[in-house]
């Protein structure tokens, strides 16, 4: 099994910054891809940010890029979301996402994993 644990989330005023971050654990054989996704309140989950194996990122639009920067330390298995100048329409629930790979008794299966999402609220 794989857990993905996320942590840092909370109350910022605007202007404001906060770093997220989210481990992953379990019988984890390879991480191909992390990233971060938030979902407002009555609205879809969208991509903010994701980072390869090869440290190639990518961020969602220019809502974020320039805000927000994403990393990775692959010897701990966890990605990073720096967030900097929050803005309230900031405010979300963040989820990590992984692809990954894991080993089971028989064989090597690569799969989409979510973290159970971490509450950012950007409020004065």
């Amino acid at each position: 099994q794989v857990q993905l644990v996320e942590s840092g989330g909370g109350l910022v005023q605007p202007g404001g910054s906060l770093r997220l971050s989210c481990a992953a654990s379990g019988s984890i054989f390879n991480i191909y891809a992390m990233g971060w996704y938030r979902q407002a309140p009555g609205k879809q989950r969208e991509l903010v940010a994701t980072i390869t194996s090869g440290e190639i990122t990518n961020y969602a639009d220019s809502s974020v890029k320039g805000r927000f920067t994403i990393s990775r330390d692959k010897s701990k298995k966890t990605v990073y979301l720096q967030m900097n100048s929050l803005k309230p329409e900031d405010t979300a629930v963040y989820y990590c996402n992984a692809v990954l790979t894991i080993v089971t008794e028989s064989d090597l299966l690569t799969g989409d994993y979510w973290g159970q999402g971490t509450q950012v609220t950007v409020s004065s």
